[in-house]
């Protein structure tokens, strides 16, 4: 399958990087353009890809076409390159468009509605999927694929995408935000920065494999590794006497009001 991007930013590279370290897609059946030539032009040369050098070009070669563009242009770049659109299929990953929007540049074109997080880069992601009733099984499942090998894939209804956004897309940040919290803290109590946020970083990853691979709640967890009286029950009290869940939440809160134009 040939797979043309229109746009080649941060999160387009990152599934493309994704998908050739996983050699889920050789090089030579991606295709990209970009309105940044001096960008996209080294990336695709350095990587095998090929350069196409207008929207169209990537519509013609391509089997499914990746739409990676700001919101504000999205439809004009879809309508720049209609001609070629038959037969063929869209994944789009442009935010505050939704599906019912694609149906003013084709009525029936078929669009798989993306939303990936940038940890697809090293195929750990979490992606949100969502297509129309143009869309087909086959070409929903081949989607499906591609974004299951570069992390986990979830069904996700189109009015929940806002809530998907908070948890996945934007909660990589979150999470380096505690990690850097707890390296921190690790330096203030005499450890390196290097060493300590080595320590917090591995200590997220097994916590966060623990929880995948377990079939209780996450509260119930914490009572496993939390002694009566312990040093483990210390810190969790101090961290909720600091506001920790309330901050998480209202952060959490925050993003999906921005994300609704609130």
């Amino acid at each position: 399958m040939k797979i043309g991007f229109i746009g080649a930013g941060n999160m387009g590279r990152a599934i493309i990087d994704g998908w050739l370290k996983q050699q889920a897609v050789t090089p030579a059946d991606i295709y990209l353009h970009s309105a940044h030539a001096a960008s996209y032009q080294p990336y695709a040369q350095a990587n095998g890809l090929n350069a196409c050098d207008t929207n169209l070009a990537v519509a013609q070669a391509a089997d499914v076409i990746v739409l990676a563009v700001k919101p504000n242009i999205a439809l004009d770049a879809l309508k720049e390159v209609q001609s070629a659109l038959t037969g063929k299929w869209v994944i789009t990953m442009v935010s505050g468009l939704n599906l019912a929007d694609y149906a003013t540049v084709m009525l029936d074109l078929p669009v798989l509605r993306i939303m990936p997080n940038v940890n697809v880069a090293i195929g750990a992601g979490m992606t949100a999927l969502v297509g129309n009733d143009a869309l087909t099984t086959e070409q929903y499942a081949a989607g499906q694929r591609l974004f299951d090998a570069i992390g986990a894939t979830s069904a996700v209804a189109e009015k929940d995408f806002p809530t998907f956004s908070a948890l996945a897309g934007s909660s990589p940040a979150y999470i380096y935000f505690f990690i850097d919290a707890m390296a921190r803290a690790g330096v203030k109590h005499g450890l390196s920065k290097d060493a300590a946020t080595k320590i917090a970083a591995q200590a997220t990853l097994g916590s966060a494999q623990n929880v995948l691979a377990s079939d209780k709640i996450p509260f119930d967890l914490i009572d496993q590794v939390s002694s009566p009286g312990g040093t483990t029950v210390a810190g969790l009290l101090a961290m909720e006497e600091a506001g920790f869940m309330t901050a998480v939440v209202k952060g959490i809160d925050a993003t999906i009001a921005k994300e609704l134009g609130e």
